[in-house]
Formats: structure tokens, sequence, C-alpha cells
């Protein structure tokens, strides 16, 4: 999936911003999936995402999951259609799950349609779809929130929150809860997330691109979910997950693509 995340990337930046009114979606697809059927997921994905986003460089997209009866999800992507990298996020689980919660905030670089698709351990793959209004600003290309030198300070530092999970309207996730409670864990990394397309205020210079690559999840020393990263992913990004409410420990590893490995652990007892 990194490779071709990549090439994506290199794919859509090279379009003229004339090509960018054109849907992307087709072409993505194709890229992605090949021939392989895409199923309307809207009733096992409900995706909680604002219409027009107040900060384009700070949206919190989500979305519930519930597997269709007797099967289990393997794989969750987040494909923001018109970024230049638009495989946004992708949560990988090393045992299939049989529902899941996600909050993560990304960068919108303009108006584009929202696809999550969901591949179950069947291999089957199921879509549901919406769309994001934003201001224009080109938030992967807008300059860095802080100084990129003063950022490499606390590169890689992480800090985990841990909550009761909100179910939001969702029916299906509500009537899981009931038999399958979890809780919310959030995950801050601190870390600049350089795009690659941002330009140095001082310098005149384009920062070298830099972002979060993976976040290795573990619950009890056991492997829960492989979470990896695009430049779509907002400075200094939060990751909310959904994990099983008798989980005691959680374990941290974020990797960024400089190569940069940092640890995190947090006991969870009592919840």
């Amino acid at each position: 999936m990194k490779p071709l995340i990549a090439a994506l990337a290199l794919c859509v930046c090279a379009e003229p911003l004339a090509a960018a009114q054109d849907a992307a979606w087709p072409d993505l697809r194709d890229a992605l999936y090949e021939d392989r059927v895409l199923n309307d997921g809207s009733q096992m994905i409900a995706i909680d995402a604002p219409y027009r986003t107040d900060n384009d460089a700070r949206t919190h997209v989500a979305a519930h999951l519930v597997a269709p009866a007797g099967l289990r999800i393997g794989s969750v992507s987040v494909i923001l259609d018109e970024n230049p990298m638009p495989v946004s996020a992708v949560f990988t689980f090393d045992t299939p799950l049989p529902r899941f919660f996600f909050d993560v905030s990304l960068r919108i670089n303009g108006p584009t349609p929202l696809h999550i698709v969901a591949e179950t351990s069947d291999g089957q793959l199921f879509v549901a779809e919406s769309f994001i209004k934003t201001s224009g600003q080109g938030a992967c290309a807008a300059p860095p929130g802080t100084d990129p030198e003063a950022a490499l300070a606390t590169l890689g530092e992480m800090l985990i929150d841990v909550g009761p999970l909100d179910e939001g309207g969702s029916v299906m996730g509500q009537l899981q809860a009931l038999s399958d409670p979890q809780r919310s864990v959030s995950v801050d990394v601190s870390h600049p997330s350089h795009s690659g397309m941002q330009m140095d205020q001082i310098s005149l210079l384009f920062i070298p691109m830099r972002y979060v690559e993976t976040l290795d999840i573990a619950l009890d020393g056991q492997g829960y979910v492989d979470v990896t990263g695009s430049i779509s992913l907002s400075e200094n990004p939060r990751v909310t997950l959904g994990v099983p409410s008798g989980a005691q420990s959680l374990d941290v590893t974020m990797t960024d693509t400089d190569g940069t490995v940092t640890h995190a652990h947090r006991m969870m007892p009592g919840y």
C-alpha cells in the first residue's frame, strides 16, 4: 500500500489545477482496487465529517463501522479524492474486528469527496462516501503553524488519553456496544507533518517532506492496529480509536518518514 500511496501523490501533484475540477474517484478506484467490486457500505459505515470545515489545516474525519453479519473488518482506508496524497490514512488490524471507530485530524487541501473503504475478512470491499467543502486555503501547501526547527525538539513525543467512547448517532454502533463495550483512546503525536509543498517563510525554500508514516498500536502486549499515515495528516496529528473496554495497557510506536522511532506506554486500569 505505501508505494501506491506515494505513486498516487506524484500523479495528482503533477496535474494542472484545472484537472482538479474533474472527478478523481473513478481513476483512484481503478488504481487502488482494479476490477474488484466495491459494495455499497452505507449500512455498515457511518461517516462523521463536517460538510464545510472551519479549519482546512485541521479537520477531524471520523467513522463508526460495523461488519455485516458473519464477517469482520480487516482494514479501513480513508481517501480524500482531491488531496495531493489521496489515500490519507489506512487502519490495518492484526486480528479482524466486528466493529471499529476512528477519528483522525487531517489537512483538507480543497473541496473534495471523501471515501471510506472497508475490507472484510472474506476479501469483500465496502465503500461509503461524503463531501467536505473548504475555505480554499490549500492546506497542504500552507506555511507550518510552528517554527520547523523548534518542532524538531519535541518531534515524536506522544500523549495518550483514555475515556468513554461516544457512539454518537450511529444506531448500529449503539446496538453493538450493548454486547461489545469499548472505550476511546486518543494519541496526540508531536510532529510537524511537513508535506513537501510548504515553503520556509524565511529562506523561501521548500521544507522537505516528513510525516508520520506509521503508528503501531498494541493492547496488552498484542498487536491491535497499524495506522499508515500520509501528508494529509495534520500538524501534530491526533488519532482516536475505539478499543475493547477490558484492555489494561496500551503501547504505541511511531515511525516517521525520516526513520525516527518513538514509543509511548499507558496503563488503562479500572475503566
